[in-house]
C-alpha cells in the first residue's frame, strides 16, 4: 500500500507546486466567493463563470496549506465544463471521502463507498482523514464553491 501512498502525496504535492486554473476572473460575470479556516489560517477565493448552467471557467487564489491549496486545485480541474448539478454530484462524493474517517469513528466502516469512486486525482485526498483536523483543510475550497453556488442562487 505504500506505493500507492506515494503516488499519492505526488499528485498532492503536484498540485501544491503547480497549482492549476490559480488566479482571477473578471467580476461580473464571474461569481466569487471567499472562505478561511480560523484554525490554521488558510485563504481561498473561489471564481466561477457559469454559462447555460455549466462552469466554464474557474480558478482560485489563495494561501494555505498544501493540503487546502492542491485540493482546491484539483478540485478546479475535476469540475470545469460540468454541468451545476454534476458538480453538486462530485461535491457530495468528496464530502462522502472526507467523511470516511468520521464513520469510522462511529462504528461504521472506513471503506469507500460507491459515491466516492470515480473521482480521479481526488481520491489522492482520502489519506488525509486520518488526521481530522486537516478535513477542513481539504475542504476549505470545496465550501468556498458552495458559497458560490448559493450566491448563483440568489441572483
Amino acid at each position: 500500500m505504500s506505493g500507492l501512498e506515494d503516488l499519492y502525496r505526488e499528485i498532492i504535492l503536484d498540485h501544491y507546486r503547480n497549482p492549476r486554473n490559480q488566479g482571477e476572473l473578471e467580476v461580473p460575470p464571474a461569481v466569487m466567493a471567499e472562505g478561511f479556516n480560523p484554525l490554521c489560517g488558510d485563504e481561498i477565493k473561489v471564481h466561477i463563470q457559469v454559462d447555460d448552467g455549466v462552469i466554464v471557467d474557474i480558478k482560485f487564489d489563495g494561501q494555505g496549506c498544501s493540503i487546502s491549496q492542491s485540493s482546491a486545485s484539483m478540485m478546479t480541474t475535476a469540475i470545469t465544463g460540468k454541468t451545476l448539478e454534476e458538480v453538486e454530484g462530485i461535491i457530495y462524493s468528496f464530502k462522502q471521502l472526507m467523511s470516511i474517517h468520521e464513520k469510522s469513528l462511529e462504528g461504521g466502516s472506513e471503506t469507500v463507498d460507491s459515491s466516492t469512486t470515480g473521482l480521479g486525482d481526488l481520491q489522492a485526498l482520502q489519506g488525509v482523514v486520518k488526521f481530522p483536523v486537516r478535513i477542513k483543510c481539504a475542504t476549505l475550497g470545496w465550501n468556498t464553491l458552495e458559497q458560490c453556488f448559493e450566491e448563483l442562487d440568489e441572483n
